[in-house]
């Protein structure tokens, strides 16, 4: 007798099974956090070379795209030549590996650069921490000579914590920072592990620059292979909005604290700031963060310029507040626009929810995954409410009290 297969089993079967694991997969992100999130990170640190290959592929990819067409330009308009594949491909990886050169060297030019001068900064904070201890007691006897009771309970929790802060700073960061400077200087940066991820992912950000439109025509086929053409092409939609959300936030988030750390660091210097450059460098990468970033750099930069001269925190301090107003009013919206479109209550909450979860990455990357989300999330909404024949607008249903089942009118609330 032959066998008569049936699509339908086929169908209920793969249903049951992807329930199944959906619900499996709940269960452990509701119940066992701490095992979903350990599985993840071994996971992505068996798969960071692959992760540092696509992050430095993403972020390379416009230099090398803006190569291309300038060379293209030159030789096929100017002095119209015919370039074929071979060509293409030659004259890709030439840009490939200028984008490579020219990427180390912006990098190893900010570390030679800063790094001797940051680290020293620190050395010198640590070093000299008990005469800055004194330059505050100062500061104090004469901001409260007038107040007996007030300047009694201010030094006795200053002669009870100063030593404790001083023991930490020589015993504990101290050493670290000298061991950090060694490791600086005799050209050990990180460990074995980091240096073989880096070297790895170097090479397939290679492969994936010099293959990206197939990695690109790949995913489409595979997308409407798998899906009816309406969703492929709601899939592909969505993933051009993740590329255009992550490109111009981030981008536009580090090209925005380096102008900000460029000013910080002009700024600094003309009020004579102690430690300019290296409170410059903490604004500036702080920055990145949205929203809690400002307020994560000037906080411990203000508190290190205390230490040294309060009047210079004071002014210090209405500077980063003139700078961080010019930033959020002026300068963030010109570089970034509306990129993501995310309201700001989502934006503190995916910061607060994604830096409790993954640190410091977690809250850089925390405002352009939430919009996605919540693009996605939206664009679902509107499609129920399209199918029930609703409307989709948000301001129709503002003043909404019901809507009639039968003739499907919106009635406004009255308030009686």
């Amino acid at each position: 007798m032959k066998f008569r297969w049936n699509k339908k089993y086929l169908y209920w079967g793969t249903t049951a099974f992807a329930v199944i694991c959906a619900s499996l997969l709940f269960y452990f992100i509701i119940f066992r956090m701490d095992i979903f999130l350990g599985r993840i990170k071994n996971l992505a640190s068996i798969l960071m070379p692959v992760i540092c290959g696509a992050i430095i592929a993403y972020l390379l990819i416009p230099v090398v795209n803006f190569q291309e067409r300038r060379i293209y330009y030159i030789l096929e308009e100017k002095r119209h030549l015919a370039l074929d594949k071979k060509h293409k491909k030659i004259i890709r990886y030439i840009c490939i590996a200028f984008a490579l050169v020219f990427a180390g060297l912006v990098i190893y030019s900010l570390l030679a650069m800063i790094m001797p001068s940051i680290l020293e900064s620190i050395i010198s904070i640590i070093n000299d921490s008990p005469r800055y201890v004194q330059n505050i007691r100062h500061w104090l006897e004469s901001l409260l000579k007038d107040n007996p009771e007030w300047q009694t309970t201010v030094f006795d929790y200053l002669n009870r914590y100063s030593p404790k802060i001083e023991t930490f700073l020589n015993v504990e960061v101290l050493p670290q920072i000298k061991q950090l400077l060694q490791s600086l200087t005799t050209g050990v940066f990180g460990t074995l592990v980091f240096i073989k991820n880096l070297l790895i992912g170097l090479i397939i950000s290679v492969y994936m620059m010099a293959g990206k439109e197939a990695f690109v025509t790949q995913s489409k086929m595979l997308v409407y292979a798998i899906f009816d053409t309406e969703n492929a092409n709601s899939i592909v939609k969505a993933f051009r909005f993740i590329h255009r959300t992550f490109g111009g936030f981030i981008s536009g988030k580090i090209v925005d604290s380096i102008i900000i750390g460029i000013l910080c660091y002009i700024g600094t210097s003309i009020i004579g700031t102690p430690y300019g450059l290296l409170v410059s460098v903490v604004v500036g990468v702080t920055n990145v963060i949205p929203f809690f970033g400002p307020y994560l750099g000037a906080i411990p930069s203000a508190f290190i310029i205390l230490m040294v001269n309060p009047m210079h925190c004071l002014y210090f301090l209405i500077f980063i507040l003139l700078l961080q107003q010019f930033d959020g009013n002026i300068l963030g919206p010109k570089i970034l626009g509306d990129s993501t479109g995310l309201p700001s209550f989502w934006v503190l909450f995916s910061i607060l929810l994604f830096g409790g979860l993954f640190g410091f990455v977690g809250m850089i990357i925390a405002v352009p995954v939430f919009a996605v989300f919540y693009r996605l999330i939206s664009e679902y909404i509107c499609g129920m409410l399209r199918r029930k024949k609703l409307s989709a607008r948000t301001d129709d249903y503002r003043e909404l009290d019901h809507i009639d089942p039968i003739e499907g009118t919106f009635i406004e609330h009255t308030e009686k």
